[in-house]
């Protein structure tokens, strides 16, 4: 993975927008990311992070701190965009947190979800393309591209924070074992353990359950045997898991057999119980005949007493019946008669109150009279039908002009009121024109004054670039001349070298000669006088060092030539562009065309607004002009049409009038008539039904007196007196029939008796019989219950038996079973004597990580210590049941013993845990898939080093480069900024941090 280019906005301390380019940092290798405290390094790392997993690390995380800038505008979105390579892959991922922002419509403000985008560079078109926009879709696609390496891994080993593993030096065993599972990710172990253990708990539960069952299965035993005599007590829980089916069945074959005797016994007790009982039910059974015979007799005289005392009364009914049957031939001219009165009563009582109704002068008069009245008065009736009518209308054209009035007195106000606003329309008119015409003469302007101003603007921000400018020439002037003076004397060092040199070649060269063997300028073999090396002398290697410094003067001072002639070049376009005006006089010339703007544009923004309201005043103004017309001819068109109604309503009154006969109306005259007719007709009908029921009445008085006599009654009052209702005369005739049938049974019974010759006249005692059958029943019951119960113990105790058998074969494998997990998950949890050292599985494969670890570590700490340290891993078993197999010890090779890491000094801390984190890093990378991390960033710890050993680091350090790695060291010692010249600097200022790229050693 190798990071290119990360943008920051709104994000943390950063307040604006700010840019990281990794790769102008990475060209050195090794670069120096520092600033103040709390102006934004650990942002920096923060947002890399935040880029890739969604979420920053580590405790800024879980406190929850927002990931916004308080410096940043309200409508600036705080975003994060990051340019990497995955593998093979050229990637962009852009992500924005949830964040608020004020609302675009009105005040307050709205709530905007996460975004998060993924793009990918297509190295052929050299163009990016969109690949996902969904959070889900985008974490799968960046995790399986890091190697499904977790956040946390990643801030271990991108990110190595060297406070983490000072303190991981110190920790005891259960600390480490909690950061090393974070990053190794062995939940799966741990898991395992938990689902051994869970296993181990679950057997030992079936095993319980199972032993509780069979114990429960041998209470019910004896509870089924409780009542068997001589049964020996049922077996408890024994001590020993073996014993328990054994002694269940061989208690449970006892009672079985003692079950079986019992039951024996008590069928033998229960035969003879029912042979007893037959004997006293048949005893009781003759008995209790004779008694009911004896009782049926003694009833049967008594019965017959009582008849012969009702006789008197059932001869009475007998004569009471046939005087009945003898009235009913009379009936039906009883009823023919009580009919014809009723009809005669009622027909007097209706003529009575229909002549009620009459005029007095009516009342008495026959029925004919009545009839001829009635014909008169509905005559005079059928002629009011045409005044009826003529009324009803005049009613309604007195309505219509009530109406008329009503609606022309609503027009005569309405046109009071619009009138007025008619008049004043020309006024209103030209006053909405002339605002409209305002408006369009503002934004003519405003156009005009915006022409004017960009000129303006871009004059004076030139003549800020030219007066900035002015510094720039004078400092790189000064910079010129520095570096042409620094050159000129580089030279003529190198200058003097050389010649000095040149002065003292020849005891150079005979500083290199050797006896025998020939000169190289003469070539003899002798040396008689070889110039001798003076104090002064200068050799190749001080002359080559001198040109170096020369040449590098030179180009110092050539670029700051191109560096002055860029700015003076650069200043001479500025000022063309801002003239010689003062940037004072600029300045308040764009200040007063950009206020004449924003007041012509002000102005300019109410055209719109004028010329609606203009438009709505001429609708308005059209809509009113067509109502008035509108009122006006309806009120015209009223006028007209209550003339001809009001001369109808007075032709048809004339006629009203002469109809009514002095009556309120019409109708009412109407009515009055109609009443009389009605009344008239009801007097003439009850007048002749009241004849007709009289005659009928006589009629129906002379048949009753004949069939009164000839059903032999004196008079037709005395058969009235005789009758009886047919349900009366049933049940005087079932009484009758009654008395005669208990009359038949009494007899029948008595001849029974007097031909009875009992055997035993004595009378008969139930109730001794009763008692000994009941003896006997009682003695039948107790031995049948004692056989049912003895049956049933003998059942239970075969069935409970059966199941305790099988309870025995299926408790031997569960038993054999939870053994061997209880084993399993012992060894696994450490608690077992075969775990030899106590540890558990998930501490055994962390112990293997740590290993792997301290073996990687060991090689870096080695160099950076000279050879003198080995970081070495200890799996010895620690004392007082504590975990063992995560203990770390530093092998000192000037002793050639170990030691514990709590008893290192600062210095030596740092470069142990320096060493155990990139030896972290090795490890989980390769955990992670063996994704290659081409950038590294160490957080502090470098103030406790001393010269040498900072050295030392910076040598390890510099071999990670050597593999194509970039590393950045996050840091305030201020010797770092001497020794790493690329450098990332965070600048804190009052208004938010801002980033400054430094790709050259900062002048002293």
């Amino acid at each position: 993975m190798r990071l290119h280019r990360l943008t920051l906005t709104a994000f943390g301390p950063f307040g604006g927008t700010q840019h990281v380019d990794f790769d102008r940092l990475s060209t050195a290798g090794l670069f120096l990311l520092h600033g103040p405290t709390g102006a934004g390094k650990t942002s920096v790392l923060d947002a890399v992070c935040f880029a890739l997993y969604g979420t920053v690390p580590g405790a800024r995380q879980t406190t929850g701190v927002s990931l916004r800038s308080d410096h940043a505008a309200p409508d600036t979105a705080t975003e994060v965009v990051l340019d990497l390579t995955l593998g093979d892959r050229r990637l962009e991922i852009t992500r924005r947190p949830e964040q608020t922002r004020p609302k675009r419509r009105g005040t307050g403000t709205t709530r905007d979800r996460a975004r998060t985008l993924l793009r990918e560079h297509d190295p052929v078109t050299g163009t990016w393309h969109a690949l996902s926009g969904s959070h889900q879709e985008i974490a799968d696609e960046l995790g399986g591209l890091l190697g499904g390496m977790s956040r946390d891994q990643f801030c271990q080993v991108v990110l190595l924070p060297q406070g983490d593993f000072a303190r991981f030096l110190r920790a005891n065993a259960e600390e480490r074992a909690r950061l090393l599972g974070r990053l190794f990710d062995t939940r799966r172990f741990a898991a395992a353990e938990a689902h051994l253990a869970d296993l181990r708990a679950e057997a030992a539960g079936r095993v319980r359950e199972a032993d509780e069952r069979l114990l429960a299965t041998a209470h019910r035993m004896s509870q089924a045997a409780a009542a068997l005599p001589g049964l020996p007590d049922p077996p408890d829980a024994p001590d020993t898991e073996s014993d328990l089916a054994e002694t269940v069945l061989t208690w449970a074959a006892q009672a079985r057999s003692t079950a079986r005797e019992h039951h024996d016994i008590t069928v033998t007790a229960l035969r003879a119980a029912e042979a007893g009982h037959a004997t006293a039910d048949a005893a009781h059974a003759d008995t209790r005949e004779r008694a009911r015979r004896q009782e049926r007799f003694a009833d049967a005289r008594r019965r017959a007493e009582a008849l012969a005392a009702q006789q008197p009364e059932r001869d009475q009914a007998r004569l009471t019946l046939e005087r009945a049957r003898a009235a009913d031939t009379v009936a039906p001219a009883l009823a023919l008669r009580d009919t014809a009165d009723a009809e005669h009563r009622t027909a007097t009582t209706a003529e009575r109150h229909a002549r009620a109704q009459l005029p007095p002068d009516l009342a008495t008069a026959p029925a004919a009279q009545l009839t001829a009245r009635e014909r008169s008065v509905r005559e005079q009736l059928g002629s009011l039908a045409t005044a009826a009518q003529a009324e009803t209308r005049a009613q309604r054209l007195t309505a219509e002009l009530a109406d008329l009035d009503t609606a022309a007195s609503a027009d005569r106000d309405l046109l009071a009121t619009q009138l007025p606003r008619l008049a004043a329309w020309p006024e209103t008119a030209a006053r909405l024109r002339q605002r409209v015409e305002h408006a369009a003469e503002a934004a003519a302007r405003a156009e005009v004054l915006a022409q004017r101003l960009g000129p303006a603007e871009r004059r004076l921000a030139s003549a800020d670039r030219r007066d900035a400018l002015d510094t720039a020439v004078r400092a790189a002037e000064d910079d010129l001349l520095h570096a042409r003076e620094t050159a000129a004397d580089a030279r003529a060092h190198w200058l003097d070298l050389r010649e000095r040199r040149l002065r003292g070649i020849a005891a150079e060269l005979a500083a290199a000669l050797t006896s025998g063997e020939p000169c190289a300028v003469c070539g003899s073999p002798e040396h008689p006088r070889p110039t001798p090396i003076t104090a002064d002398h200068v050799d190749r290697a001080d002359e080559d060092a001198a040109s170096a410094a020369h040449q590098e003067a030179d180009a110092h001072r050539a670029d700051a030539e191109a560096r002055l002639a860029a700015l003076r070049e650069e200043r001479a376009t500025a000022a063309a562009e801002a003239g010689d005006e003062p940037r004072a006089s600029l300045a308040a010339t764009a200040a007063t065309l950009r206020a004449d703007h924003d007041a012509a544009r002000e102005a300019a923004s109410g055209e719109p607004a004028a010329r609606q309201a203009l438009t709505s005043a001429e609708r308005e103004h059209e809509t009113l002009r067509d109502r008035v017309q509108d009122t006006e001819r309806r009120i015209a068109a009223r006028t007209s049409q209550r003339a001809a109604l009001a001369a109808e309503r007075a032709a048809l009154r004339e006629d009203i009038d002469r109809a009514r006969a002095g009556a309120p109306t019409v109708a009412a005259r109407t009515a009055d008539l109609a009443a009389l007719a009605d009344a008239l007709g009801l007097a003439a009908a009850a007048a002749h039904t009241t004849e007709e029921t009289a005659d009928r009445l006589k009629t129906a008085d002379d048949q009753v007196a004949t069939a009164a006599y000839a059903a032999g009654f004196p008079t037709p009052a005395a058969a009235a007196h005789a009758r009886l209702t047919q349900p009366e005369q049933r049940a005087l005739q079932h009484r009758l029939d009654t008395w005669h049938a208990e009359e038949s049974a009494v007899a029948a019974v008595l001849a029974e008796e007097r031909a009875a010759d009992p055997a035993d006249p004595a009378p008969a005692d139930p109730s001794r019989t009763a008692a000994v059958l009941a003896e006997a029943t009682a003695r039948l019951r107790t031995a049948a219950a004692a056989e049912s119960a003895a049956r049933t113990s003998r059942d239970e105790l075969d069935r409970l038996s059966a199941h305790a058998a099988a309870d025995r074969e299926r408790l031997a494998p569960l038993r054999a079973e939870a053994r061997g997990i209880a084993r399993l998950a012992a060894l696994t949890a450490g608690t077992s004597a075969e775990n030899e050292y106590r540890m558990r599985l998930e501490t055994y494969v962390l112990a293997a990580r740590l290993e792997q670890v301290a073996a990687a570590a060991g090689t870096r700490l080695h160099r950076m210590s000279s050879g003198r340290y080995t970081l070495v891993h200890s799996d010895a078993r620690a004392a007082h049941r504590a975990r063992s197999g995560l203990g770390l010890h530093i092998l000192d090779a000037w002793t050639g013993r170990a030691r514990d890491t709590a008893s290192l000094s600062g210095g030596e801390s740092f470069f142990v845990s320096l060493a155990l984190a990139l030896g972290l890093a090795d490890v989980v990378t390769a955990e992670a898939g063996g994704i290659r991390l081409e950038t590294l960033f160490i957080d502090e710890g470098f103030g406790s080093l001393d010269e040498q050993s900072l050295d030392e680091v910076l040598d390890v350090l510099d071999g990670l480069r050597e593999h194509d790695r970039s590393v950045a060291i996050v840091s305030h010692v201020p010797d770092l900024r001497a020794r790493v010249p690329v450098q990332l600097e965070v600048v804190k200022t009052r208004t938010g941090s801002t980033l400054r790229h430094h790709m050259a050693p900062l002048d002293a």
